[in-house]
């Protein structure tokens, strides 16, 4: 149990790397998109550096006037 452990933090240390790499952490998210992309490239870790590229497209419906 303590070597998923350690393969989980280095997993999610990769892709916060990979953020850091293409610099989504320059400036914090304004639209859920940019949060939802930064939180699926943590996750896609070294699948990232494989060619995995995940952008989130998301919209948030506005209030009737």
């Amino acid at each position: 149990m303590r070597i998923v452990g350690i393969l989980l933090v280095l997993w999610l240390a990769i892709g916060v790397a990979a953020c850091a790499q293409r610099g989504y952490f320059a400036g914090s998210p304004a639209t859920c998109a940019e949060a939802g992309t930064i939180a699926v490239t943590i996750v896609a870790g070294p699948l990232n550096y494989l060619g995995a590229n995940p952008q989130i497209n998301c919209e948030v419906p506005q209030p009737s006037p």
